[in-house]
């Protein structure tokens, strides 16, 4: 039966009681979105296939204590419950799934977290800074943060990057500016989302298996843009993230920002003899361009970590933070863990974990930044391909160490662009086997002055929990080598 309650008009000071909601997906968000809607006085009926770890099992009957129905386990999606007024889905959960279809039949409102988190902010609420595209949103999230904090303002860095936008909206001490990541799944299911500025940092083929391919992907990407009040930032190397600005439906006096490794033309921020410039937002960026920070103030200078700082530094300056705020937040910003992240250096050869580059878009910025490279690689591809890859790196590949469900695929590659590169396939369902494996067959082929460098440009979850574990396992590996 269709839903019964109109819940498009409802936000943080309505009454909730009597609207019936299903939140579908019990991680992070789906936790979050339950949490909320119990405490707003909304009926919640939590439902995910997966009974979880101990830590799911104790926030399940916390949720029961508070009076919300949380199912857990095999079958318990099979049907959406009949009275129902709003789904809230877990941003992992694709349109298809039979669940998520009937209550589109049905005619029931579906949001993600990020929906609900906006209709949530309250009377005046923290503006929104968004970031999105292929590769680096965490990174270009986490600086864009620590520039707004060394401007004296209460911002967090929130969304993909790991703590739910809502748990931010609805702290009662409230911030003055979020820094939000926010992925191709949160943004299919986002619908009145408005930021003040937002940035598409690249687009490379990545998701398409959830999304059905590259253009619902862009698509999808395209509307962090829509209704932006403040700036557009796209990355002017990237034709594809322009076009995403052109055709957003913004608020009149936004502005498109591009942000270049190159010298920047006005309305735009880039380098200047190893200097950061801005030329969008300084009175005078016909003829000159302000100072923001230098190339050596940057924990990484890799060039895609250059273009992720302009990005933060773009959005950052469209909000009003002044250039030394800029440097001073770029300079205390280190990166996190299985980031191009040194784990060990033995007998002239790098050890580097960079298990967060889980596409080739990724990999190639990777490799790209070492000269001579045993890679290791594999894992779930999401449908990407890896000939291109494959073409624009050979160049730098000593050796290949390939892993996973889908390492055929790249071995594939590698024997048709690059003959002459020798690859081992490593194998098994133990992960610190599995990479005590890698790491002697990597050592094998490793000479000094080479960098054997996990950049996978593949998904963990076939042999691993996630990237993190997956990268702890190849430091502990490289550990136990020694």
């Amino acid at each position: 039966m269709p839903s019964e309650r109109d819940v498009s008009s409802l936000h943080r000071d309505s009454s909730w009681e009597g609207v019936r909601a299903v939140v579908a997906g019990f991680g992070v968000s789906g936790f979050a979105a339950a949490d909320t809607l119990n405490h707003l006085g909304a009926s919640v009926v939590v439902l995910d296939e997966s009974e979880g770890d101990a830590h799911r099992q104790e926030q399940a009957q916390l949720l029961e204590v508070l009076g919300a129905d949380v199912r857990l386990g095999p079958g318990t999606t099979a049907e959406l419950p009949r009275d129902v007024d709003l789904v809230i889905t877990s941003p992992g959960w694709r349109p298809t799934v039979p669940l998520l279809a009937e209550a589109a039949g049905r005619g029931i409102p579906l949001w993600g977290e990020v929906e609900l988190a906006w209709r949530l902010r309250g009377a005046d609420p923290a503006p929104w800074l968004a970031v999105t595209g292929t590769n680096g949103k965490t990174t270009t999230v986490q600086m864009l943060e620590a520039i707004l904090q060394a401007a004296g303002l209460r911002a967090q860095a929130v969304g993909n990057v790991g703590t739910p936008i809502l748990e931010a909206v609805m702290d009662p001490e409230g911030r003055d500016v979020l820094a939000v990541e926010l992925s191709s799944f949160q943004l299919h299911w986002t619908q009145s989302m408005a930021a003040e500025s937002a940035a598409v940092l690249n687009l490379a083929p990545d998701h398409y298996d959830w999304h059905g391919g590259a253009q619902a992907y862009a698509a999808a990407k395209g509307k962090v843009y829509e209704q932006v009040r403040r700036a557009c930032v796209y990355n002017v190397a990237d034709e594809a993230t322009r076009h995403l600005v052109e055709e957003a439906d913004v608020v009149e006096g936004a502005r498109a920002i591009g942000f270049t490794l190159g010298i920047p033309e006005p309305g735009m921020v880039g380098i200047v003899d190893d200097l950061l410039v801005d030329r969008a937002f300084v009175d005078s960026r016909a003829t000159s361009a302000a100072e923001m920070a230098s190339i050596s103030d940057l924990d990484d200078d890799s060039p895609h970590n250059v273009q992720n700082a302009l990005a933060a530094a773009a959005l950052a300056r469209a909000h009003g933070v002044v250039p030394v705020a800029v440097r001073d937040g770029l300079r205390a910003f280190r990166l996190g863990p299985h980031r191009i992240s040194t784990v060990a250096e033995r007998d002239g050869v790098r050890w580097v974990d960079d298990s967060k580059a889980t596409n080739p878009h990724a990999a190639r910025a990777s490799l790209r930044a070492f000269d001579h490279v045993v890679w290791v690689a594999g894992g779930l591809a999401k449908g990407a391909t890896y000939g291109d890859l494959v073409r624009d790196v050979r160049e730098h590949l000593r050796a290949a160490v390939l892993i996973g469900a889908d390492r055929d695929l790249i071995a594939a590659e590698l024997a048709a662009q690059a003959p002459d590169v020798p690859v081992e396939l490593a194998d098994g369902d133990d992960a610190d086997a599995l990479m005590d494996a890698v790491a002697t067959a990597a050592r094998r082929h490793a000479r000094p002055g080479d960098t054997v460098l996990l950049a996978p440009a593949a998904a963990s979850m076939d042999q691993f929990r996630d990237y993190a574990h997956r990268g702890d396992a190849f430091a502990q590996a490289v550990d136990r080598l020694g």
